[in-house]
């Protein structure tokens, strides 16, 4: 599934918090960008890697885009290209605004943030506060000088929403058990942050009223080996035979095809692509239960075939 690509320049760089620059993208010649839902990320060209970033600023902006980039020395590059060498007045390429971490009508909402992960959960707490909806933020960081936003947090808190700030180095860990303890009926659960964090909201939190987003796959043990397939690539007229050890994506690179991916873990939507027949077998941590048993997309970074044989739109 290919997507456009949009050419915008950096208009602004701030300091949010320790380690933590938000960026604003504009277009070259002001055009309106498009649009955006809480929630969205785009796929971001920075050092020669493609990396994903939630959008965490207001979607009635509509001439730019605000993303907010920890810098991470120890990741493959790309927040710290952002943080040493991207400057105001440089071009960047990003896609168009993707989202599979949508904000989903309820009757009140929880948002649990840890670290960076604060970034969707803002823009669905504006959102929430738009909404008349009632919403509470439990927002946990190393230390109180490395949570970003927490001066936006509070603004919208007195719109008659509730955060709470839990500085790691002040008051531990977030109390999950208290946080999601007596939740009012048609509350929906939101949480972004480490994988210790989402792994623990999901022991205690019910998945019909859960929506998780993660910076990286969990470790899945499989019972059983995988068998390999052929995919048919309908656009592109080439048949690939998908071995034991492989992936669809890997097979289709080694075949020359250009197909966009970046994550490589199902975990960020870059590679999704039309099913066009078969049936997939599903392994990405992005798709909702309901679109996994449709089966009109799949990732094929990770995701394989439980019917022999797959057509896709590649």
């Amino acid at each position: 599934m290919n997507e456009s690509s949009l050419r915008l320049i950096v208009h602004r760089m701030t300091w949010e918090a320790d380690g933590v620059l938000s960026v604003e993208l504009v277009h070259p010649d002001g055009k309106p960008l498009p649009e955006w839902t809480p929630g969205a990320h785009l796929d971001v060209h920075v050092g020669g890697q493609i990396r994903q970033y939630s959008l965490c600023g207001d979607p009635r902006t509509t001439g730019s885009y605000r993303i907010g980039v920890l810098n991470e020395p120890a990741s493959r590059g790309g927040s710290r290209h952002v943080h040493t060498t991207l400057r105001p007045g440089q071009p960047v390429t990003v896609s168009e605004p993707r989202n599979h971490f949508t904000l989903e009508d309820a009757a009140g909402y929880l948002f649990i943030a840890g670290g960076i992960g604060i970034t969707p959960l803002l823009a669905m707490a504006r959102e929430a506060a738009r909404r008349d909806a009632p919403w509470r933020m439990v927002y946990g960081g190393r230390t109180r000088a490395s949570m970003a936003f927490t001066a936006e947090l509070t603004t919208l808190a007195g719109r008659g929403g509730e955060v709470a700030l839990v500085p790691q180095d002040e008051h531990g860990h977030i109390d999950l058990d208290a946080a999601l303890a007596d939740l009012p009926e048609g509350t929906l659960v939101y949480s972004c942050g480490p994988e210790p964090l989402l792994t623990a909201v999901e022991a205690r939190c019910p998945g019909w009223r859960l929506r998780l987003e993660r910076f990286a796959a969990p470790v899945v043990e499989r019972s059983a080996d995988d068998e390999a397939f052929e995919v048919e690539c309908r656009t592109s007229g080439v048949t690939l035979s998908v071995g034991t050890g492989a992936s669809i994506l890997q097979a289709a690179e080694d075949a020359g095809l250009s197909v966009r991916s970046s994550c490589r873990d199902g975990i960020c939507g870059s590679c999704e692509t039309r099913v066009l027949d078969g049936t997939p077998e599903h392994r990405d941590f992005l798709l909702s239960e309901a679109e996994q048993a449709a089966g009109t997309t799949m990732m094929i970074c990770v995701s394989r075939c439980a019917s022999g044989r797959l057509v896709l739109d590649l």
